[in-house]
């Protein structure tokens, strides 16, 4: 048997952790964030009061196989129209996922059928059944007070300095399934991605948060090749750590997963890493061509290496 591992996060981080992942384990779980109000996405969303689709159709994406039929249909669900009219900019994948919320009622089970359409080598889940709204507190240049901005895309392009996150509603209900999902994981993955858009509000859903707490599972965060323009502008590994830590202040962590090519100070950051009581894992798992992405082959192995030393018995 092969590690239940679940995997926490949105957007093309999450997509690359999960091309990554469907090569070590076929018991996988996706988790993902809904808060985008971008794009194809908000207009579904404000059209009709779903789910925002995309990340999870991106989720969805990266978990087709690479034979004939997964190629297919990752490219028809990450087809986007390209027209004058109102379908301008649509992706079929979202229209295809809000079909059929449309027609079962039941956004679980809407994900389950697209899953099954496309050979999806795991499952797709959204964090809160509610869809969310991030407001950030951003400190702008010359400023002491920091001021909100709100919505997934002003705060992923605020030219400022995010200093913390809240989600709108507060305390939003989690999706049961995705809670216990991690209350029944071997492994539990944080990133890459997005830090205070895809990651993080995963850590401010109540019901995750405390599974995330109990869980018997190994907690893994695997870090960002780069600082993120306008969101983690200047960020170092470490501070995406301390980030996260003050965020969710009492999560245990085990691993830290860092590409071995691109960390500046791998000694400061093992200290950190150390400090919070993880071990640091230097691997090569960035794109060869030096492009700021992960490989998936190479991830892939950094996470099969990671998860399966040291292991006694079978997997549950």
């Amino acid at each position: 048997m092969t590690p239940k591992v679940v995997a926490l996060g949105g957007g093309h981080g999450l997509a690359a952790s999960l091309a990554a992942l469907r090569r070590v384990t076929d018991q996988l779980t996706a988790v993902v964030t809904v808060a985008d109000d971008g794009g194809s996405s908000g207009r579904l969303r404000r059209e009709f009061g779903c789910l925002p689709p995309g990340d999870l159709r991106m989720a969805l994406s990266a978990l087709c196989g690479d034979d004939d039929w997964g190629r297919l249909w990752r490219e028809v669900v990450q087809h986007r129209f390209s027209s004058t009219g109102d379908l301008d900019g649509h992706a079929v994948g979202n229209l295809l996922i809000v079909a059929l919320w449309e027609l079962l009622g039941d956004a679980v089970a809407g994900l389950d059928h697209v899953a099954r359409l496309l050979g999806a080598q795991g499952r797709v889940l959204p964090m809160s059944l509610t869809p969310i709204d991030i407001a950030a507190e951003v400190l702008f240049e010359g400023q002491v007070d920091p001021e909100y901005v709100h919505g997934q895309v002003e705060v992923a392009t605020t030219p400022g300095r995010v200093v913390a996150i809240h989600l709108e509603p507060p305390g939003p209900p989690g999706c049961p399934e995705a809670v216990q999902a991690v209350d029944e994981a071997d492994w539990v993955v944080l990133g890459p991605g997005s830090w205070f858009t895809s990651v993080l509000p995963h850590l401010l859903v109540p019901d995750l948060r405390a599974a995330l707490m109990r869980t018997p599972a190994q907690r893994l965060v695997a870090l960002n090749l780069v600082s993120q323009p306008g969101e983690t502008e200047g960020f170092s590994p470490e501070t995406h750590l301390d980030v996260l830590v003050a965020h969710a202040p009492d999560l245990r962590l085990d691993v830290v997963l860092a590409d071995e090519r691109t960390t500046v100070d791998p000694d400061r950051l093992r200290r950190v890493t150390q400090a919070l009581g993880a071990e640091l894992v230097l691997a090569p798992v960035a794109a060869p061509d030096g492009t700021p992405r992960h490989d998936p082959t190479l991830l892939g192995a950094a996470y099969a290496a990671v998860m399966t030393r040291g292991r006694i018995g079978p997997w549950r």
